[in-house]
């Protein structure tokens, strides 16, 4: 029996994630006597590349039919090196094991990367970046952390794959020793003049139809497009290109801006937003401009006005404001009191281990007698007392209600004060759990959501678990956040 024909992949399901704080760069750019307008998004002080990138992916993966079939991560600051991050995401995802999960290495380019291979094997995609730089400069006024997760599959994508275009020049752009936080650029006009060049072969590659190298493409059939790259002269002039040889319309424009650059996670952030904007039927353009030009067309299905999720740009005028001393504490560049209590121990890799899918993906169970559901996974249900008969029940994708709660001034924490909670989900079962981005006033019968952040760092160990954030919280009239009640 013939093969049936397959369907080109495309991407099943996506999502971008943008931290809840904002700095403002005038702020940044005061501590060198300088001046700047406008804000960059900033990561709380339990996230960092590993989170971000679970914060995207959770709701690309959730609910849907196609399994994942690899985990490929982006990120120019990688929490590990000899360790793999992507497996901290694997683990948060409750993925199956017999995938491959994996890092790109922390390059610019890696961001694409990570889209064109896991497009080739119906894998999960995940762009995540914390940016920084020295005190003041551009690197830290201008960057941005943020992450984006991309879902492939073949079966009713969202926006089908049509061609791919890569070209690759090596010329020295931006640079960064490894083990340092700070790194450097040449002049903006030499990258400006390399990337022009390379967008032009690239073009010339997706258009040409009959050859090897050809796809074949029409470039009067793309509607929209974006452009992503950390060098604003070299994307300003891409894009004029591509809207001289194709007419469509230019996506993203004023993202950068808003929220700031976001290193190997900016391809994932342009193409989300594209995405965002994209009507049924329409023909889709992402470049990528990093150590070479990336391209990827896509077709927009029917499926995609029914099925897109948040819109990144909804995220972006929701932050509260931090300081910069605060943002330096969090970036830990600046040395803050130690509390009067003792240090955390070290997390023990046994114990991490066998509680992995409790502490890891936050998995309970149900009893299988009386239906009670009970977080962690016991042997022996508390209610009937039967013995090893419980389903797995996740409590990522619930939410739940705070039972009660309390404000520890004193525990250890890298923004005290420590807000304990002990909260009720949705689907039955309970929890204590320390709860984060407390920004005003919580009480009983608050609404919170679970969310993968990191504890304390000791021995150079990330102690990853779920912690609890509330809906929509508002901005802090205080800093200390919280309050008891009586």
């Amino acid at each position: 029996m013939p093969a049936k024909p397959t369907q080109p992949p495309g991407i099943v399901g996506y999502h971008a994630y943008l931290p809840g704080y904002r700095l403002q760069r005038g702020e940044i750019a005061a501590a060198i006597g300088s001046s700047a307008r406008g804000v960059r998004c900033v990561a709380g002080y339990d996230e960092d590349s590993t989170t971000l990138g679970v914060a995207a992916a959770l709701p690309a993966v959730r609910g849907r039919e196609p399994a994942v079939g690899s985990v490929w991560f982006a990120t120019t600051d990688p929490v590990y090196a000899d360790k793999t991050n992507a497996t901290a995401i694997h683990a948060a995802l409750d993925l199956p094991p017999d995938i491959i999960a994996a890092d790109l290495g922390a390059s610019l380019r890696s961001g694409i990367a990570a889209l064109l291979v896991a497009a080739r094997d119906g894998g999960l995609a995940v762009l995540a970046d914390r940016r920084g730089g020295p005190a003041g400069g551009a690197d830290e006024r201008d960057g941005a952390d943020a992450a984006a997760a991309f879902l492939f599959g073949e079966q009713d994508p969202l926006a089908r794959i049509l061609a791919t275009a890569s070209v690759t020049a090596e010329f020295i752009d931006r640079w960064r020793a490894p083990g340092t936080p700070d790194g450097a650029t040449w002049e903006e006009r030499f990258g400006e003049q390399r990337y022009t060049e390379l967008a032009d072969q690239l073009l010339t590659r997706l258009a040409g139809s009959g050859s090897e190298s050809g796809s074949g493409i029409e470039l009067g059939d793309i509607q929209r497009f974006a452009v992503a790259g950390s060098n604003a002269r070299a994307v300003r002039s891409v894009a004029k290109i591509v809207q001289q040889a194709t007419g469509a319309q230019l996506e993203g424009d004023g993202l950068t801006d808003a929220i700031g650059h976001a290193g190997a996670a900016q391809p994932g952030l342009a193409l989300a937003d594209l995405l965002d904007a994209a009507k049924p039927g329409e023909t889709l353009l992402l470049i990528s401009l990093a150590d070479g030009a990336d391209a990827l067309v896509l077709k927009a299905t029917e499926a995609i006005a029914a099925d897109r999720g948040e819109p990144l740009r909804a995220q972006v005028d929701r932050g509260v404001t931090v300081g910069y001393p605060q943002y330096l504490l969090w970036r830990e560049r600046l040395a803050a009191e130690r509390p009067r209590r003792p240090d955390p121990d070290r997390p023990s890799a046994p114990f991490a281990w066998r509680n992995r899918r409790y502490k890891l993906s936050m998995t309970g169970g149900r009893c299988g007698k009386c239906g009670a559901v009970q977080f962690p996974l016991p042997s022996i249900c508390y209610q009937c007392h039967a013995a090893d008969d419980f389903e797995p029940v996740p409590a990522a994708g619930q939410t739940a209600r705070i039972v009660t709660f309390t404000v520890d001034r004193l525990a250890y924490s890298p923004s005290p004060p420590l807000v304990s909670a002990i909260v009720a989900f949705a689907g039955g079962g309970r929890l204590q759990c320390e709860l984060t981005d407390v920004r005003g006033p919580i009480r009983v019968g608050d609404e919170v959501v679970p969310t993968f952040r990191r504890g304390a760092t000791v021995g150079g160990i990330r102690n990853y678990l779920w912690k609890a954030r509330p809906i929509n919280p508002v901005d802090p009239t205080t800093p200390d956040g919280a309050e008891p009640e009586s």
